[in-house]
């Protein structure tokens, strides 16, 4: 069963329960629509007046958006990206907020920390350049590694990949001159001075 319009009780935004008098000069009509009596800015939402029903509708059909605005302004506000251009706060690459500062606290099951290891072991700065971290990747080694580690590294891959070791197989020697370079670069590091 449809309703009829002029007995719904939230029929163009109606408010229930308004006692007052239409906010117009004259008019003695119930006051039950609320208009805004002042735009909007960036105050506040603006102060608001009550009208009746005929008045709230002559005040809806005076109202027009792009009043001040230049064709340009319109085009733009028209557009599908009007109001759009404001800045938005920025996202995190790795799609998490920063971790809460008490999450650095120890926490021996770690229960509650787990969850920010890898965020804080990212926030750390790196001792290593970003050619030093990949040649330690050419090792397979970490960067919480010691000079002497990376040494032993070197010469167990040596071992295995010089063809002298592994009975004239030169199919690793590409990866035997990676592991040569990654050495050169690595005994040098500033890291390990």
């Amino acid at each position: 069963m449809a309703s009829n319009p002029k007995s719904n009780p939230r029929m163009h935004g109606r408010v229930e329960g308004a006692t007052g008098h239409c906010a117009v000069p004259g008019c003695r009509g119930r006051g039950e629509y609320k208009a805004p009596a002042r735009p909007a800015d960036f105050d506040g939402p603006g102060d608001w007046q009550m009208l009746c029903l005929d008045h709230v509708r002559e005040h809806n059909s005076k109202y027009n958006f792009f009043e001040g605005m230049s064709p340009d302004e319109i085009t733009e506000a028209q557009g599908p990206y009007g109001g759009w251009e404001r800045p938005s706060r920025r996202f995190r690459p790795i799609g998490s907020d920063p971790p809460p500062a008490w999450s650095d606290f120890a926490d021996p099951l770690d229960a509650i920390g787990a969850r920010f290891r890898d965020i804080r072991r990212e926030q750390q700065p790196s001792r290593f350049t970003r050619d030093e971290r990949r040649a330690l990747g050419a090792l397979g080694l970490a960067e919480g590694t010691d000079l002497h580690a990376v040494r032993r590294r070197y010469s167990q891959l040596v071992r295995r990949y010089h063809p002298d070791r592994n009975g004239g197989d030169r199919s690793k020697e590409e990866k035997l001159g990676q592991v040569i370079d990654a050495w050169q670069l690595l005994k040098k590091a500033k890291a390990f001075a």
